[in-house]
């Protein structure tokens, strides 16, 4: 007996490390030093900074790929895996430096693992970090044949006097809610619980326009790192972020807020997507359930004063996204932290 009858194919993994190699290596910063295939990622802080400070971040796609692997979409989840990383470390104002991933299957299939890759490094670009390693671990008996799971790892930079923390939002301050993509990476375990109640397929559609469901359920999530880095070039005083993921905005949105204050949120102020309604009806979901499990349309938030706002909006509107005056900061009515007022409790 041998490894590849044992169920690991040594030649497939390094047929899959050489189509790889050029998407891999598209992603590299100047900064990198080396190159693919040591036995770990080297790469300096880039030059100037005074007092860095490094962010970093650990995140997966959850059971969204399940979906993926049943429908053979498996380019999204590689950016979907990026952007649950990188959405979170820019929320602290950092920019990306380098993104490891590690992919676990019961089988290497190549063809797929590397469509996986290949969206990890479309993400990685477009978040302006380097693709600086990763590990595939063929582990036969543990994963089914033919199923993968990704985790990814981010660090970002960022000067030690400009970090973002949302320490000077104050009372008064407003709130901005930017577009999601869909329902991103949280909430697919329900998600897939209301396809099967709705013996929804790929053939299924949604909403006015008809549109496949399927398609829609597995658009990546959105990046949204050109659009902080647009932000903090153009000096708005941005006073706090928060990536709405797993919990929806009454979740995440208070994370950023320091002790004593509230956000009040007008869901009005954006429409509601047709994907989350179809959602709720197919699902008979409550209310309160669906804010407290999707992101409903806004992906990011930011938080700034009032003179900002019409600044910040038309810098989202000329990145081609859609974004919303969705709420402001109010005093809490005691000394505990954050909440959210508005929405469903």
């Amino acid at each position: 007996m041998d490894y590849k009858t044992a169920g690991v194919d040594v030649e497939a993994g390094r047929a899959f490390v050489g189509r790889i190699r050029s998407s891999v290596e598209a992603t590299f910063r100047p900064e990198v030093v080396g190159g693919l295939g040591g036995f770990g990622g080297m790469m300096r802080l880039p030059a100037g900074m005074r007092r860095p400070l490094l962010v970093s971040g650990t995140d997966g796609v959850g059971t969204k790929l399940e979906l993926a692997q049943d429908h053979g979409q498996h380019h999204n989840v590689g950016i979907d895996l990026v952007a649950m990383c990188v959405n979170d470390v820019i929320t602290s104002g950092a920019a990306p430096l380098f993104f490891l991933d590690y992919m676990a299957t019961g089988a290497l299939s190549p063809e797929a693992m590397a469509q996986v890759v290949e969206g990890i490094a479309d993400g990685c670009r477009q978040s302006g970090c380097s693709l600086l390693g990763g590990e595939t671990a063929e582990m036969p008996g543990f994963y089914p044949a033919g199923r993968y799971d990704l985790a990814g790892f981010c660090v970002a930079v960022v000067e030690e006097d400009e970090v973002i923390d949302g320490r000077t939002i104050q009372a008064g301050d407003q709130i901005i809610g930017i577009t999601s993509n869909g329902v991103h990476s949280n909430g697919f375990s329900l998600v897939r619980r209301v396809l099967a109640m709705a013996n929804a397929d790929a053939s299924t559609t949604f909403g006015p326009e008809q549109l496949p469901l399927v398609d829609a359920l597995l658009a990546p999530t959105q990046l949204y790192g050109e659009l902080v880095k647009s932000l903090l070039a153009a000096q708005l005083p941005i006073h706090g972020m928060a990536h709405i993921t797993g919990g929806g905005i009454p979740e995440n949105l208070p994370r950023c807020l320091p002790t004593g204050l509230r956000a009040r949120i007008s869901p009005t102020n954006w429409p509601r997507p047709e994907l989350f309604k179809w959602l709720q009806q197919n699902g008979e979901i409550p209310e309160r359930d669906l804010w407290h499990t999707f992101n409903m349309g806004i992906g990011f938030c930011l938080v700034l004063p009032d003179h900002a706002v019409s600044q910040a909006l038309s810098l989202c509107q000329s990145l081609k996204l859609s974004a919303w005056q969705i709420g402001d900061v109010q005093t809490a009515a005691s000394t505990s932290t954050d909440g959210v007022d508005g929405l469903p409790a």
